[in-house]
């Protein structure tokens, strides 16, 4: 397992505008957490859930929702780096998400990440980092993601 880059303060952050993070390592989606996803969310519909009927649709299996996808991010990330030195960090949002590629049951998906900008907030930093993740086998990425969060001091 690949080690996360550690930033010992909010500084090295900063210095680190424009550094490629990753990649992960690898994370399956299975089934299980497919369904738990559409059980929390209440999005039921038959390509991620129904396998019978998914097997004969467009995908020819069950595939993970997008939103699922995106919400693995605060699993991936933290394997790509950590900062040392704050208070708590927190996610502040996204600016923009897309999902090129679908996510079949039973991939393994990794992330890699780009610090696109550090910005001053009121007792802290707002980091802004372009998470890409990948299926592998996939010739397209499932996920890129904008990814904005703060560390307060």
């Amino acid at each position: 397992m690949a080690e996360p880059r550690v930033f010992g303060s909010v500084e090295e952050l900063r210095a680190a505008v424009g550094a490629e993070l990753g990649p992960s390592d690898w994370l399956e989606v299975d089934q299980k957490r497919i369904d738990l996803f559409a059980e929390a969310t209440g999005d039921h519909q038959w390509i991620h859930v129904d396998q019978e009927k998914a097997a004969a649709g467009p995908f020819g299996t069950t595939i993970a929702h997008g939103y699922l996808t995106l919400s693995l991010l605060p699993a991936l990330v933290p394997r790509l780096m950590r900062v040392d030195n704050v208070t708590m960090g927190i996610n502040y949002g996204t600016n923009k998400v897309r999902f090129p590629a679908t996510v079949p049951v039973g991939s393994r998906l990794r992330a890699t990440a780009r610090i696109a900008e550090v910005a001053e907030v009121s007792g802290g930093v707002q980091l802004t980092t372009v998470v890409t993740i990948e299926r592998e086998g996939g010739d397209k990425p499932v996920c890129v993601a904008e990814s904005v969060s703060r560390f307060y001091l």
